[in-house]
């Protein structure tokens, strides 16, 4: 199936996403470690099935030097022993605030204490912020039906410019 509607050729669209794209550099320049972004954001992009995330993700973390054992366990990260207890908050955060339908206390207290044992203040309202934002992201891209599989590193950024 192909795109329903190409966000990168309409003006609105692309003055939208240099804005989104504005926002996700503050995150991007933050005290939050880009291998925990990058993990996040593809647990993110898992859970709500979108492909053009996904394939963006996989190949900026792996372009930025994430191995391949830890890229292909973000998906069973409770099952693996490959990520810090940092890292296993961050998942959890992105988890259960991606899921917030499914739980009726969305972030449960354990994962937030975790969270909060592991990350500063910049680094928390930066993970938040992150988890928003690729939840956002993500639902731009699925409505659309941008479909994953031809993304290279950069390619947003070059797309924005």
């Amino acid at each position: 199936m192909d795109a329903r509607f190409n966000l990168f050729e309409n003006e609105l669209a692309t003055k939208f996403a240099k804005r989104f794209a504005n926002a996700g550099m503050v995150i991007h320049q933050s005290a939050l470690p880009q291998s925990t972004q990058e993990l996040v954001a593809l647990r993110i992009s898992q859970i709500n099935g979108c492909g053009w995330c996904i394939d963006m993700h996989v190949k900026e973390a792996a372009a930025a030097g994430e191995t391949a054992v830890r890229l292909s366990l973000v998906a069973a990260w409770r099952e693996s022993t490959v990520f810090t207890e940092a890292e296993q908050a961050a998942l959890a955060l992105a988890e259960e605030g991606t899921r917030l339908a499914d739980a009726h206390e969305g972030v449960s207290d354990a994962t937030w204490a975790q969270v909060r044992k592991h990350f500063d203040d910049d680094q928390t309202a930066a993970l938040v912020s992150l988890v928003a934002l690729v939840n956002a992201a993500n639902r731009l891209a699925v409505i659309v039906h941008q479909r994953g599989g031809s993304y290279e590193p950069g390619m947003f950024a070059a797309a924005l410019s």
